[in-house]
């Protein structure tokens, strides 16, 4: 790779060139820095913020100047009338500079500049000496988060509010993409199997597919981490069914694309695709804080957009393995607003900036938090039996239902794993029987079983 610019020292020139809003000349700028870089460096850098679109050039030669980008934006001026109506969308509270970004954003497609993948967005980013999210932000998330189960194993306070989690989550999530399923619509459906009257089939598939894959990172988060193998599963659960080419599904893209209301084209040699996503995943698994890896996330998985579609789902549920790993309050993206979300990710595609999508990040978080406050006062406490044996119990049920077989005491010990100790059989021969009792087409997917074989095997019953 390229060797790696210090964002302070590309902060420093652009600091030195908002000094002059005329523009400011090679020779000055070389002056201004004190000898601290050279000519050819300079350079360098120079050409690095114009192709950031950072900073702009004027005049050719040794006559070139650089000034700053104007964000420009429009707005309708209308008379003041007598009776005074206050009217606005529902948005996220923003920064200054989320302020800016949005209003570049909203401007018209034609008025905004087409834009390639720029590798130095992603080369100015230094694991642990970089940060997105401020260190007073992320301790701030950290008091936010924390839960009660602190010190159990990894996925513990994941998986006991996994009922919750599920509906929220797969909502949540699946509204950002324009689903029309209710919160109460999806409940019925994660809860009970029972898909809603006149949705679309895909909407439902959605919805089912987003439960598929939060269950596969909580409940085995021993194997499930920030890896290329764990993020391409996520691909393959959530665009099961929704892929025009079904051999798209879990694989990196071999073609280009493009997005939708967007100037910005992703990168499209898919040799190349490939090794900017291991980079990707590998500066991820470097993150040390959990906040930052889940952002870092957030902002260069779809940036990249290494699969052909259902990039952003798998990066909002990517965002979530860190904080399932540490037993934090999972972010469930409920309540946020569709578009400020949509803008927050134009300004990363086509600014590379990540300010606007910072303030959804963390209203999200926060509003996440409340959700689970009260949640967290009313946790059951969990089956430890269950807990312990629950491999044992999937491979069970599993077996049972692919093998045809009627649920008894008989055959439950005939499928039963031998790593269940002789005393806790009897126990575990209850627990299979109970878990049978409440198991239907919609929850069957726990036990990696699809619809067609729960169907089959309801035939015999």
């Amino acid at each position: 790779m390229p060797k790696i610019i210090s964002p302070k020292e590309l902060e420093q020139i652009v600091d030195l060139v908002a000094q002059h809003p005329d523009g400011i000349g090679l020779e000055i700028l070389l002056q201004r820095m004190e000898g601290h870089v050279s000519r050819r460096t300079l350079q360098r850098r120079l050409a690095s913020l114009v192709k950031q679109k950072r900073i702009l050039t004027k005049g050719d030669g040794r006559a070139i100047k650089y000034r700053l980008v104007p964000i420009a934006g429009t707005m309708n001026v209308i008379p003041e009338s007598p009776i005074k109506q206050m009217t606005g969308e529902v948005y996220v509270p923003l920064s200054a500079e989320g302020a800016e970004i949005k209003i570049y954003v909203r401007q018209p497609r034609q008025q905004r500049s087409p834009v390639s993948y720029q590798i130095e967005f992603l080369e100015q980013y230094q694991p642990n000496q970089t940060a997105y999210l401020p260190e007073f932000l992320r301790a701030q998330l950290h008091n936010l988060g924390r839960s009660s189960a602190e010190q159990t194993p990894a996925g513990t306070f994941a998986r006991n509010i996994l009922n919750r989690l599920l509906i929220d989550l797969s909502w949540a999530s699946s509204k950002l993409e324009g689903n029309t399923y209710s919160r109460l619509d999806t409940e019925r459906l994660i809860e009970f199997g029972l898909a809603a009257e006149g949705k679309d089939a895909l909407e439902t598939q959605m919805i089912l597919n987003h439960k598929s894959a939060i269950e596969f990172l909580v409940q085995d988060t021993e194997h499930t981490g920030v890896n290329p193998e764990t993020i391409i599963a996520l691909h393959a659960f959530l665009s099961d069914g929704l892929m025009p080419d079904p051999l798209t599904c879990g694989r990196i893209r071999n073609h280009a694309v493009e997005i939708g209301g967007s100037v910005y084209l992703p990168i499209a040699m898919p040799q190349r695709l490939e090794e900017l996503f291991n980079i990707v995943i590998s500066m991820t698994a470097e993150i040390q804080d959990p906040f930052e890896q889940s952002f870092f996330m957030m902002v260069h998985l779809p940036y990249l957009q290494p699969f052909a579609d259902v990039n952003k789902r798998v990066s909002r549920l990517a965002a979530n393995i860190p904080l399932f790993q540490r037993n934090l309050c999972p972010l469930s993206f409920i309540d946020v607003p569709q578009q400020a979300y949509v803008d927050a990710m134009l300004g990363v595609y086509e600014l590379n900036r990540i300010e606007l999508l910072r303030d959804v990040f963390v209203w999200a978080y926060e509003r996440s938090c409340q959700q689970y406050v009260a949640v967290q006062q009313q946790l059951v406490p969990p089956d430890t039996f269950r807990l312990r044996y629950r491999n044992e119990l999937t491979e069970t049920v599993r077996t049972l239902v692919r093998n045809g077989q009627t649920i008894n005491a008989a055959t439950i010990r005939t499928a039963m794993p031998k790593t269940v100790t002789h005393e806790d059989q009897p126990r575990f021969v209850e627990l299979v029987q109970r878990e049978f009792k409440t198991l239907h087409a919609g929850n069957a997917i726990r036990f990696g079983l699809r619809p067609l074989e729960f169907a089959a095997w309801m035939e015999k019953e």
